[in-house]
């Protein structure tokens, strides 16, 4: 007599929890800041930059030509107007974009410097975006160093040399993203704006769907792979994008 059993193992794939996705049904809100006097090139960055927005369903506020003190108004006006929403909000996106000082200062139209730090800390107080995502976008110089790059040249892309941003602080469901490793210039094109900001426009209307900070390695890639021919010498140099995250959740602007 024998007792003959058969067991098997069967393997189910689990679907996410909502607890893993950030829920962006709510409101969405974006804050576009750029200095586009004597940055040849700064118009295409905001024109690109808003038609992305409008796409994924932000509701779109933008200042060209802001003072150092405008900048921290302005700021200051977004928080105040989120959290008077009645309705509940769910994301927010800060560009950033000016001349940067030597130590990471942004400078406002006027020439006047602005820390980065005391604008994020701004929106991380406000009350309608608590445990929402904030993204933040810095496009302008954090110093003078040009990176020459290693390995093997790629198609050079954009000819003129832009500026980069400054660090901040880390704060929970924040996202930072930087024009160019700190202590270095990031580049911009007088004719087609700044590869940062065209690149990962170009990514995120590809693919508005999927995870954002896999899209943002994707725009790193592509970053690292151009090489820029800058006003200051001959020689071709190349950029690369610097991310902080202290997001919680997967990221995905679009359902």
């Amino acid at each position: 007599f024998s007792d003959h059993s058969e067991y098997s193992l069967t393997c189910l794939q689990l679907e996410p929890s909502p607890s893993a996705q950030y829920d962006l049904s709510g409101t969405r809100a974006a804050l576009l800041l750029s200095v586009v006097h004597d940055r040849p090139g700064a118009q295409h960055d905001v024109e690109a930059l808003g038609g992305l927005c409008q796409a994924l369903s932000f509701k779109t506020t933008l200042r060209t030509d802001p003072t150092a003190q405008a900048f921290q108004e302005e700021m200051a006006q977004f928080r105040e107007c989120l959290d008077a929403l009645r309705d509940p909000v769910s994301c927010a996106l800060v560009a950033l974009m000016a001349h940067g000082g030597p130590q990471g200062q942004l400078l406002g139209a006027d020439g006047q410097e602005v820390q980065p730090e005391a604008l994020v800390q701004e929106l991380s107080h406000c009350r309608a975006l608590w445990g929402c995502p904030k993204i933040f976008l810095l496009q302008a110089c954090r110093g003078g160093q040009r990176d020459a790059g290693v390995g093997p040249t790629a198609l050079p892309w954009f000819r003129r040399w832009l500026q980069a941003s400054p660090t901040t602080p880390s704060h929970a469901d924040v996202l930072q993203i930087y024009a160019d490793a700190q202590g270095c210039v990031a580049y911009r094109d007088d004719e087609k704006g700044s590869d940062f900001i065209q690149t990962l426009v170009e990514v995120l209307r590809a693919d508005p769907g999927a995870e954002l900070l896999e899209l943002l390695t994707e725009v790193n890639r592509r970053v690292c792979e151009l090489e820029v021919l800058g006003p200051d010498c001959q020689e071709r140099r190349k950029a690369c994008l610097e991310i902080r995250s202290s997001l919680r959740r997967r990221l995905c602007l679009q359902a």
